[in-house]
């Protein structure tokens, strides 16, 4: 600002337009990543507590079928029971994996019962 003049030259609003997008533009992509995340986070914590409640299920170990839905809640998670054998005598190892975003994400628990 020149001495004697009240206000800004044009040079000195460009400038101050050009930081504000800066910094408007930085809030928006973070804000978008966060907003990303979120989602991810409650996607992950959605198919945590149906597995945990698979495997709590009093037939869950014996039932004849290995795979299915948790339709109508979440039609898009899918569940998958294999059995695997471990070097104790008598005990079985069982993994339980939930599969999200046709099959692109997915977690898998671990549990032991009898043979």
């Amino acid at each position: 600002m020149r001495p004697g003049n009240h206000g800004f030259t044009l040079l000195e609003v460009l400038v101050a337009l050009a930081l504000l997008a800066g910094v408007l533009t930085s809030v928006v992509v973070i804000f978008n990543r966060h907003l990303s995340l979120v989602l991810h986070d409650r996607e992950e914590t959605t198919a945590l507590l149906l597995a945990r409640a698979k495997l709590d299920q009093p037939d869950f170990l014996t039932a004849t079928t290995a795979e299915g839905s948790f339709a109508p809640q979440q039609p898009d998670m899918t569940w998958k029971r294999q059995s695997l054998p471990t070097d104790l005598s008598g005990v079985q190892r069982y993994l339980l994996t939930v599969s999200w975003q046709q099959g692109n994400r997915s977690l898998t628990l671990v549990t032991y019962g009898r043979r």
